[in-house]
């Protein structure tokens, strides 16, 4: 992401993520990101308040995750670049938006917390249109040149 394409917004989720399947069985999720900005005007001294709403994708394994675990009202951090995406309707208009691209998505802890389970990580020939699997317990001992107090990955 060194192309200066970046952005990081903290906002409330607007509408659960919708997770479809493309016809080769990648998964993708988008949902609806509302993100406010509080100031306080300097000639009257009253606080204003804009909103913005912002479209957001994800795919493979982090659109099973976004499926599975968020919702609506919930509080999120997404880091990803934008993208332009264009299409003719029906009709034969042109329109085109504005999107991000999740590269991550995590809980606000600001107001709230959260419980993350790690996933089993998945061969290169499983599908990703299996549903998410719960994290297996740690082994009674590490496994070999691995220590328990290293991290996994």
């Amino acid at each position: 992401m060194s192309n200066g394409n970046t952005v990081t917004v903290v906002g409330n989720i607007t509408r659960d993520p919708e997770l479809r399947f493309t016809p080769s069985g990648q998964a993708t999720a988008s949902f609806g990101l509302a993100v406010n900005r509080r100031w306080q005007n300097r000639q009257t001294q009253e606080w204003e308040e804009a909103t913005s709403f912002f479209d957001v994708v994800c795919w493979r394994e982090m659109a099973e995750n976004a499926g599975e675990s968020l919702s609506r009202g919930a509080r999120v951090i997404v880091t990803g670049r934008l993208e332009q995406r264009s299409w003719e309707t029906p009709e034969g208009d042109r329109r085109s938006k504005v999107e991000i691209v999740a590269d991550e998505i995590g809980p606000s802890l600001r107001w709230a917390t959260a419980q993350v389970t790690k996933n089993e990580r998945r061969g290169a020939g499983e599908s990703s249109g299996a549903p998410a699997r719960a994290a297996a317990p740690p082994p009674a001992d590490p496994p070999a040149g691995y220590g328990f107090d290293e991290e996994p990955f």
